[in-house]
């Protein structure tokens, strides 16, 4: 049975960048490490539920991440640049804008498109050295042993491996098989999201704004459009979704207001349902779960990939150093070392998220009132915002 060091379930975005990787590093011989993707549909396929139609914001520290990984200058061609964030509350007076010349660095994030990001990522891992590629294929059965990870494919393949990593999705084929517990909350909300073409250039400009009816976020994209993250109850959601493109278009203009003038045609609208679905305790014996396997947070602070890029790292830290040192890198020392590293940064971004995604979708007057009256102290003071802004590009 051929054996690989580190065999990763799902090459979406937290699979595929950990395995390109893990594939620059070497054993204590030499030689690189051997890494096996195991993806069940092909990237290039429209439906492909990683690299489907929304953009992502990447933090600034989410693109170092990415260039120490050796990985950002392929994407680089893919980005637009954040170079301003204003934040508001429709209808109040508070208001935060942040610009990158402000904290010298050239932008704040990088917005890309999933679906060519998927393309180009599944491209690198075809031609990856120490990369073996199994799509589509899909894991039919696996069993834990003391020393290694036995995996059995649909086509028939089968190997074993030192560490199985699951970055297959909040559902999870070996986060279930294993009966990991998962922290489940419904925000009552769901999120549409579209392409928007505006009259006025974006000039890098994005805007997160609070309304009754749930956040709203419009981010700068390639070709002069904007990425749209409109959450609404289930609902309204419903109702937004039956509307004509000139119609939804309309209720949107009156929920944003004319900040780039006004929004002159929308692509395709999707809508997801919001909830937190997180695993609190990520791995098993020889098993670690991956991206939104273990963490699915609400994209009110856009801080969902970023915080799995984080893993990414630190996981890929943790095998190098282990490596490093001889030890055997799906060993429940080396596992659980990374698990506890990754607590503090994953619990603190649940519960922010949640905590904006409540406060900020709520009509109570005190509560509007308050978070008006922070965001005003937060423009009015610069060692607020500037805690707020580092925050934003991933810095903790």
């Amino acid at each position: 049975m051929t054996h690989y060091d580190v065999v990763i379930n799902g090459a979406g975005m937290a699979g595929a960048v950990l395995a390109l990787g893990l594939s620059g590093l070497r054993q204590p011989d030499g030689s690189r490490l051997s890494v096996a993707v195991i993806e069940a549909m092909d990237p290039e396929h429209d439906r492909h539920p990683g690299f489907d139609a929304r953009s992502i914001a990447l933090a600034w520290h989410s693109q170092t991440l990415l260039q120490r990984l050796g990985i950002w200058p392929a994407l680089a061609r893919l980005a637009t640049p954040i170079t301003h964030i204003q934040v508001s509350d429709q209808g109040h007076f508070g208001r935060v804008e942040m610009h990158a010349a402000e904290y010298g660095v050239p932008a704040l994030g990088q917005v890309v498109e999933l679906q060519p990001v998927g393309r180009e990522l599944h491209r690198r891992l075809a031609a990856g050295e120490g990369i073996s590629l199994f799509c589509p294929d899909r894991i039919t059965r696996f069993a834990q042993h003391a020393e290694r990870v036995t995996i059995e494919l649909d086509s028939g393949a089968a190997f074993s491996a030192s560490l199985l990593v699951a970055a297959d999705g909040n559902r999870s084929l070996v986060g279930q098989q294993l009966g990991m517990p998962r922290r489940q909350l419904d925000y009552g909300q769901s999120a549409i999201i579209a392409n928007i073409a505006t009259a006025e250039p974006h000039l890098g400009r994005a805007f997160e704004r609070f309304t009754p009816e749930g956040p709203l976020a419009l981010l700068p994209m390639s070709e002069g459009r904007s990425s749209l993250v409109w959450c609404v109850s289930p609902g309204r959601a419903g109702q937004l979704m039956a509307l004509d493109d000139a119609a939804f278009l309309t209720a949107l203009q009156r929920q944003f207001g004319y900040r780039l003038g006004k929004l002159v045609r929308t692509g395709k609208r999707h809508c997801y349902p919001l909830v937190l679905d997180e695993a609190p305790r990520p791995w098993h014996h020889r098993v670690v779960l991956l991206g939104n396997a273990a963490h699915l947070l609400h994209p009110i602070a856009g801080q969902g990939f970023n915080l799995g890029l984080r893993d990414v790292a630190s996981l890929t830290d943790h095998i190098g150093q282990a490596l490093s040192e001889g030890r055997d890198i799906g060993s429940h020392a080396v596992l659980s070392a990374y698990g506890r590293s990754r607590l503090p940064d994953q619990a603190g971004m649940v519960g922010l998220t949640t905590a904006l995604a409540l406060l900020f979708s709520n009509n109570n007057p005190v509560l509007a009132a308050g978070r008006n009256l922070g965001l005003s102290a937060m423009a009015a003071c610069a060692p607020l915002k500037s805690q707020l802004a580092w925050r934003a590009m991933g810095k903790r």
